[in-house]
């Protein structure tokens, strides 16, 4: 409830913090007007995994929908679906991986509640799994970066909404993850980077279990991830959650034990300390989740995200 009781909070506030175009004259266009559905938060990409979030709670708590549902109903409308549309044509590489990611896992979470949501929000998703298409074969080599930018993290949401939406889309992210991993060996243990909110090597292993068959994911996790590596099996240590980039760090320790959760059931061997290691993450993480705007904008998706996965 307290989860969902912020969200709501932010969806009926505008923070015009770079978002807002002076016009030539008094006009000015506000957030709302730009990004009539994703509008409210940090940035567009919290707005929408925001509403992934609602949703999913929903789930949960089922009362949340007395509130929840109308809001839905009234916000994702053609009109409202055909701005934010026209926006995205305008700016084609605009929130390109992660925010596309996030509008693809919120219109397979749409589809689960109200099948008449999911189709108007329908050409936002087209729109991008087109984006992914096309840019999969430009992306030379991922991008292995622990921030928004990370390749795997981004394919692993695009490639669970292909397989029901857009199965020729699938095959193109299971054939790119092949070739641009197959030959990854001993994972790195340089991790975590002080602004990271994922982790590389888990995302890149969770991808590769996603795209693989378990009897083709186990030889080449063996090479990627001969040993469990210590320094990703405990939380990390925020030191400053006022600093945006700093507190990301909270956000790793929520989607390690995402990562963790959903490894264990791919890792025999190691399911345990895998199980393990996600609740401690999680123990670190919870208590943090209203410290200040600069989380709660963002880190209880990343908790539901962690959470709900089984």
């Amino acid at each position: 409830m307290r989860f969902a009781e912020s969200t709501l909070g932010h969806i009926d506030r505008e923070y015009p913090h770079g978002l807002a175009h002076v016009m030539d004259g008094p006009e000015t266009i506000t957030p709302a007007g730009l990004h009539p559905i994703f509008h409210g938060s940090y940035d567009w990409h919290s707005c929408v995994h925001g509403w992934w979030q609602l949703l999913k709670l929903c789930d949960i708590e089922t009362e949340l929908t007395t509130d929840v549902y109308p809001r839905a109903a009234a916000t994702f409308t053609e009109e409202n679906v055909s701005r934010e549309l026209a926006y995205l044509q305008a700016h084609p590489s605009f929130e390109r991986p992660y925010g596309w990611a996030w509008l693809l896992a919120l219109h397979g979470e749409s589809h689960k509640h109200n099948p008449e949501w999911a189709e108007t929000l329908r050409p936002l998703a087209d729109h991008v799994a087109k984006g992914f298409a096309e840019y999969l074969p430009k992306l030379t080599y991922p991008v292995r970066a622990g921030t928004h930018a990370n390749t795997a993290f981004a394919l692993i949401a695009a490639y669970g909404w292909s397989t029901i939406y857009d199965p020729l889309l699938g095959r193109q992210i299971q054939s790119w993850a092949k070739e641009k991993f197959q030959d990854d060996i001993n994972t790195a243990h340089q991790e975590p980077s002080g602004e990271d909110f994922l982790s590389p090597t888990l995302t890149e292993a969770l991808l590769m279990a996603r795209v693989l068959p378990q009897n083709l994911f186990e030889p080449w996790q063996e090479k990627f991830m001969p040993e469990l590596p210590v320094n990703l099996l405990g939380p990390v240590l925020v030191t400053d959650r006022t600093d945006g980039r700093i507190g990301h760090l909270d956000g790793l320790n929520l989607s390690r034990a995402w990562a963790w959760r959903a490894l264990a059931w791919h890792l025999p061997k190691y399911q345990g300390p895998a199980r393990t290691a996600a609740d401690r993450h999680l123990e670190a993480a919870l208590p943090n989740l209203n410290d200040g705007y600069m989380a709660e904008h963002w880190l209880t998706t990343f908790a539901v995200l962690a959470m709900t996965q089984r």
